[in-house]
């Protein structure tokens, strides 16, 4: 394959993306049709295909992504000053289920190495998690983690500390400013202080929030249900609950949503209440002993082989660009379809981001009673955005425009291709849980952080996160792999991103050939095998969403 200068994503489409950065005067030739462009136009960005007057309609992905604002030449740049945010109304249409099915003879009958829990899940990794009800019990969070997470091997040191006593040390030495930020930072310091006391448990961690009391009741309600589908994730070996005993958050509402989950005692729970239990000291003291003792039987549980059908893969995108949506994001989408034709499962959520793509998913539903669900939740999440002064339109972020998506519809298509072409299977509201094999469409903000913390609790065991600018979100307690749309991303930040996909863009491979590299590279993660970068930089994201509007 040889690199083109641009690309018509559809054939249906009115507009070309720029895949390097062209002059003005410069000619192309693309499928036939000459174009003369009449401004420089960076690589990412958009070129009008046609003369276009005001009011005409801009197709890309084959959907409406925009209404030009101001007259367009053919050869133009489209942007944010001659396009407005436009897309297609949504109904509840016919079932289009049919589609083609990849090649999946390169993984039949392939494992992964993960953790098997009784009620039959499959982990990728091992944790033990510690969860407060409310954020009154944050320090006392802090207070075990200091106790725990050093003496147990799981510490590490860190090297900006290295950094700041070289600075220190310059300083007394009485080295000038100048000579100071020409310190350089010492590359050995991030290794773990200690062995592992448990060797086949990969961390404790502490999932502290700003939840739990003071909103309403249906924020405890949804919160409950988030942390009930942590414990109940399959990478989690058991929890330790602290409560104060006075929030909206209580340990019973959490046991609630741990029954609605079929729980039912599968693995160690330890919930204790802080007003019960009396001082910071009786509390933090039982706390720390049910804990290490538990990690004790913990730790028995050993990586097995399982089959890849127990992958349950979570689809998310953050700091896209002009590039991710013909890249990075059909890339995911095509690994995607290849973990359904497995029989596995995968979650596209950050509803925001399917603006103007509704029609499509809701078509690809297998019941008219699952396209009803997206229907009503996608109008709902809009409306209340649209009745709290903003609207899907104002999602790009500055980053994704200054790189060519200009438009939320332009941004969405794009993000969708995650999804790949499978048929939908179930819908779900935030904080449900995933039951049913195949593409489960789950209601979340398009916020990465509390998106990516929405799709870990509904059940999913590892996630891919595809960026065109960078972006270091993670979890902690599923391997969250970090694809880059471009090759200049996954060089120059090379420290989060995993998978480079920018060879796509250069004509070197297909999109079939990277998804199936991709899974390669998933299933390597799942086993343990390989560890993605937000996990060896303890990126440890977690942030519950409030139902009020995020975007």
């Amino acid at each position: 394959m040889q690199q083109q200068s641009v690309l018509k994503v559809q054939a249906s489409d009115n507009v070309l993306v720029a895949l390097t950065d062209l002059s003005k005067g410069t000619k192309i030739t693309y499928q036939g049709q000459e174009i003369v462009l009449t401004e420089d136009i960076s690589a990412k960005h958009k070129i009008a295909g046609q003369d276009f007057a005001m009011g005409d309609e801009v197709f890309m992905y084959g959907v409406l992504v925009g209404k030009v604002s101001q007259p367009i030449l053919k050869g133009g740049w489209i942007n944010v000053f001659n396009l407005k945010h436009a897309s297609q109304g949504f109904s509840l249409g016919d079932r289009k289920l049919d589609w083609e099915k990849p090649s999946i003879s390169n993984f039949e009958n392939r494992t992964f190495n993960g953790f098997h829990r009784k009620d039959g899940s499959v982990g990728t990794a091992n944790y033990w998690i510690v969860i407060p009800l409310v954020f009154c019990e944050n320090r006392n969070l802090e207070v075990m983690k200091k106790a725990l997470i050093e003496d147990l091997g799981y510490g590490k040191v860190e090297k900006y500390q290295s950094l700041t006593k070289s600075l220190l040390a310059g300083l007394a030495s009485g080295k000038s400013s100048e000579e100071l930020l020409a310190t350089e930072l010492k590359a050995n310091d991030s290794e773990t202080g200690q062995k592992r006391v448990f060797e086949n448990i990969d961390g404790i961690k502490f999932l502290s929030h700003e939840m739990g009391c003071g909103g309403t009741r249906q924020d405890a309600q949804a919160l409950c249900g988030l942390l009930a589908g942590y414990i109940t994730n399959p990478n989690v070996a058991g929890a330790t609950v602290l409560s104060l005993g006075c929030q909206n958050a209580q340990i019973s509402l959490l046991q609630e949503e741990l029954a609605k989950r079929n729980f039912n005692d599968s693995k160690p729970v330890h919930f204790l209440e802080q007003q019960k239990e009396g001082t910071e000291e009786a509390l933090v003291s039982k706390a720390i002993k049910l804990t290490f003792t538990s990690l004790i039987e913990a730790n028995k549980i050993t990586r097995k082989p399982a089959s890849l059908t127990h992958l349950n893969l979570g689809l998310e995108c953050g700091g896209s660009d002009g590039f991710s949506g013909i890249s990075a994001n059909p890339t995911v989408g095509y690994t995607s379809d290849l973990l359904v034709s497995l029989g596995a499962s995968v979650v596209l959520s950050e509803f925001p981001e399917l603006c103007g793509v509704e029609q499509e998913l809701s078509d690809r539903c297998e019941t008219a009673e699952i396209a009803t669900r997206f229907n009503e939740l996608m109008t709902v999440y809009s409306k209340r955005a649209v009745e709290a002064g903003s609207g899907f339109d104002m999602n790009p972020s500055p980053g994704n425009i200054k790189d060519g998506l200009i438009t939320d519809a332009i941004k969405s298509a794009g993000a969708a291709k995650k999804g790949g072409t499978s048929p939908v299977t179930d819908v779900l509201d935030y904080p449900e849980k995933v039951t049913k094999k195949g593409l489960n469409l789950l209601c979340t903000p398009g916020n990465d952080v509390e998106s990516t913390t929405a799709m870990i609790g509904s059940g999913c065991n590892i996630a891919v996160f595809t960026t065109g600018l960078g972006t270091p979100t993670g979890n902690p307690i599923a391997p969250v792999v970090k694809i880059a749309s471009n090759t200049i991303l996954a060089q120059k930040m090379s420290d989060i991103i995993d998978v480079d996909t920018g060879s796509i863009i250069r004509g070197e491979e297909s999109i079939e050939q990277a998804g199936e590299r991709l899974l390669e590279f998933i299933i390597s993660v799942a086993s343990g095998d390989t560890i993605a970068k937000a996990v060896l930089n303890d990126q440890d994201d977690f942030i519950p969403w409030k139902r009020g509007v995020s975007l």
